[in-house]
């Protein structure tokens, strides 16, 4: 397998050539793509194909919102970390309701935004103790005020084992390992779940799974 495909959105220069450096040391990841907006990123996708993208959210023309949810929609299997100096939860929950698969503020270190990356790439998510908190409390808030669908919810005892192991983390290949089933019927089942609950990725499903109680 060849190093990771990055693509980086980031309307201040500096910022993103300081990012690409600091992780050149990381023959595992490599930056296929700058764009200074929504617009640029995009437009190049089809000729640079990055597997992730570092999202800023403030940058002119299409911000980081707008870009998310549109290449969460046109290109599901590209994974968008977020990196912004914004620590509001209503930016967190927002995004990674639609469409985001990791959120981290710029002050982060070199070593966390390469922890990102790989999670985004194995896992399909990356979610920060920051990133848990806020989910769980928006979920918490959510059931507050919305009445809880999960008695109606029905999945079975396998599908509700792989929710649960994604929560924890695991991989698809070590979900199929444990389950003694192949990573394709993971991410068959997977796939299925998301469809039944409306969600775009497994950070959403996650999030579905806790907002709605599917997991212990």
């Amino acid at each position: 397998m060849g190093p990771i495909r990055v693509a980086i959105a980031d309307d201040h220069k500096i910022f993103r050539k300081g990012v690409i450096l600091s992780l050149r040391a990381y023959t595992n990841i490599l930056f296929v793509q700058e764009a200074n907006d929504g617009d640029e990123l995009i437009r190049d996708l089809p000729s640079h194909r990055p597997e992730i993208i570092l999202m800023d959210l403030k940058m002119p023309n299409k911000d980081g919102i707008e870009a998310t949810k549109w290449i969460s929609r046109n290109y599901p299997d590209i994974r968008i970390i977020v990196i912004t100096m914004y620590e509001d939860e209503r930016f967190v929950g927002h995004l990674m309701e639609h469409g985001a698969h990791g959120y981290i503020l710029k002050s982060a270190d070199p070593s966390d935004i390469r922890k990102a990356i790989i999670e985004s790439k194995s896992k399909g998510f990356y979610l920060t103790p920051f990133v848990n908190r806020i989910l769980l409390k928006r979920a918490h808030t959510k059931l507050k005020t919305v009445p809880s669908l999960a008695s109606e919810i029905q999945v079975s005892d396998k599908e509700k084992e792989v929710i649960q192991l994604l929560c924890m983390e695991y991989t698809a290949a070590e979900i199929a390992q444990k389950m003694e089933i192949s990573p394709r019927t993971v991410e068959a089942i997977k796939d299925r779940l998301m469809d039944r609950f409306g969600t775009r990725n497994t950070a959403g499903l996650v999030f579905y799974a806790v907002k709605n109680h599917l997991v212990d």
